[in-house]
């Protein structure tokens, strides 16, 4: 790939702002589109033999909302992903994606849908002998997009998850962070509306797991991406349940707290207990549950 010179550099940088404007969500809470949730689950009954892993659960996810999936190993967290992505069938109730009823659909019909989606797995799930670009690139590849809409489409996503200098770099040369952030980058190729994170900063230092999380916090609040952001460790909920980016004067993105200044409407925890939902609500709500089962789960026993 040939480098960039000043001017290109400038230009792309200028797209990426405009690109970055947020969502003026004053005028767009009466948009017809914006009323249809982006996920729905209604009655959503799903065992395997004789364990019950899912027990008549619903749930909606809005337009540009995070919902943060909680429970235990087992509790049914991926699997609603998997639903979702139709890779499994529920034995009855309904699944929808931006008002479509994706239940019954066949293998072929679930590719058009999934064209909406990207998807972050908790390893970042990289071809080992493909570089950054072509692990980026692959599905645009798949599609035989023209070779400068694919290099400017790659530069894009690895500029927003700040990995400009890796493009040349192999998997085996990256650590488990960078991995993680290039898989997050492949995921939003094509701008999907929907995002579904897998445990995405399992085994990840703290430092690294906050990158992730404030990725997640940018796809919401700057590109109205609705989520689902499956997890079991404490701090990735109090991040992405109580900051909020924004862009500023210079058109950086940066993050602050919810408080006198903003209250956080677009996120909500959901919490699963034997593949029934027990919680829904806001993270000032969650951690002062008095429920036995949530209290010895925010202790970490």
């Amino acid at each position: 790939m040939l480098p960039q010179t000043d001017a290109e550099t400038v230009s792309t940088d200028e797209n990426l702002e405009q690109e970055l404007e947020p969502t003026d969500l004053e005028d767009a809470v009466d948009e017809p589109e914006r009323v249809t949730p982006a996920i729905e689950f209604r009655d959503v009954h799903l065992s395997f033999d004789d364990k019950k892993v899912l027990d008549n659960v619903s749930f909606i996810v809005r337009r540009g909302e995070t919902k943060i999936i909680l429970g235990r190993s087992g509790g049914g967290k991926s699997t609603t992903i998997r639903l979702i992505l139709g890779l499994l069938k529920p034995d009855s109730g309904q699944i929808l994606i931006d008002g479509e009823d994706i239940t019954g659909y066949s293998e072929v019909k679930m590719m058009d849908v999934r064209k909406k989606i990207g998807m972050v797995f908790q390893e970042g799930a990289l071809f080992d002998s493909l570089s950054v670009y072509d692990n980026v690139a692959y599905r645009l590849h798949e599609q035989g997009k023209p070779k400068e809409e694919v290099e400017h489409e790659v530069q894009r996503m690895l500029q927003f998850v700040d990995l400009e200098d890796a493009i040349d770099k192999m998997p085996a040369e990256l650590s488990g962070g960078m991995l993680r952030r290039v898989g997050i980058a492949r995921a939003l190729v094509g701008d999907p509306s929907i995002v579904l994170f897998d445990e995405p900063t399992a085994g990840l230092d703290p430092p690294t797991a906050r990158t992730i999380c404030e990725l997640a916090i940018k796809l919401r609040d700057i590109q109205d991406v609705s989520s689902i952001f499956v997890t079991h460790e404490l701090k990735n909920i109090e991040y992405l349940s109580s900051e909020f980016a924004v862009v500023d004067e210079n058109g950086q993105v940066v993050f602050e707290m919810e408080g006198e200044k903003m209250c956080l409407i677009n996120t909500e925890i959901v919490m699963l207990k034997q593949g029934k939902i027990i919680f829904t609500g806001k993270n000032e709500e969650f951690f002062g549950s008095d429920d036995p089962y949530i209290k010895k789960f925010v202790r970490g026993r």
